[in-house]
């Protein structure tokens, strides 16, 4: 069956395109990053009470909802490789565009994590539900003596807060490397991404960049 998936990968790969799965993936999740962080910034200026409760809830379960996506995704991109685009010619963009992937995916477990350690130590009778679907326990916290409670969901806020503004940073760079890469560079990243349309794109050949591994503490050639 994965050979079979990746035959028909091939097919979107080899003209410098994720397959559909990948794109679905990629703007799904995008429009939901966009939609938590606008839901947070509304959150934190409800009034204290039942709706400000309930939207922790929705925002707490949407964020399970992403990290689901992110290990879906993850796995999918470990079985279906993405194409060979302009973007792998070796050089600090590639290293970069590499290392900005991997602070995506850890901020995707970080905080909804983390929003699901804040829920538990605020509401632990109330679970969440995942796509409004699959209920999904709440952490034991309720044993704990109230002062570690409140260690443990000061702790969490702090990381869900860095979280946070790391990927409101993080967002906003990632399209403008991508527009630089379109309109700039002339580069088919942006291509590769979009519903299909035909282009005469000439398409690059090879392995896929991936960054250097650290040289030895002997030297570079291990002597």
């Amino acid at each position: 069956m994965i050979a079979s998936l990746r035959r028909w990968a091939r097919k979107h790969s080899a003209r410098g395109r994720y397959t559909p799965v990948g794109i679905w993936f990629h703007w799904i999740m995008a429009a939901l990053i966009i939609y938590q962080l606008f839901a947070g910034w509304r959150m934190e200026r409800l009034p204290v009470g039942v709706e400000r409760i309930s939207a922790y809830g929705d925002h707490s379960a949407m964020g399970l909802l992403i990290l689901l996506l992110a290990a879906l995704r993850g796995v999918w991109r470990l079985i279906v490789p993405g194409p060979i685009n302009d973007a792998d010619t070796p050089g600090w963009q590639a290293e970069a565009a590499h290392i900005t992937q991997i602070l995506f995916y850890l901020l995707f477990a970080i905080l909804p994590i983390s929003g699901l350690i804040m829920w538990s130590a605020i509401t632990p009778a109330e679970p969440l539900t995942l796509a409004g679907l699959i209920p999904v326990p709440v952490l034991p916290l309720e044993s704990l003596a109230m002062e570690w409670k409140m260690w443990i969901l000061e702790a969490a806020e702090q990381v869900h807060g860095i979280a946070v503004i790391a990927l409101a940073l993080l967002v906003p760079i990632h399209v403008a490397a991508a527009l630089k890469h379109h309109f700039w560079d002339h580069h088919d990243v942006l291509e590769g991404m979009l519903p299909e349309i035909p282009d005469g794109h000439s398409h690059p050949k090879g392995a896929q960049h991936r960054p250097r591994p650290p040289l030895s503490a002997t030297g570079p050639n291990g002597g």
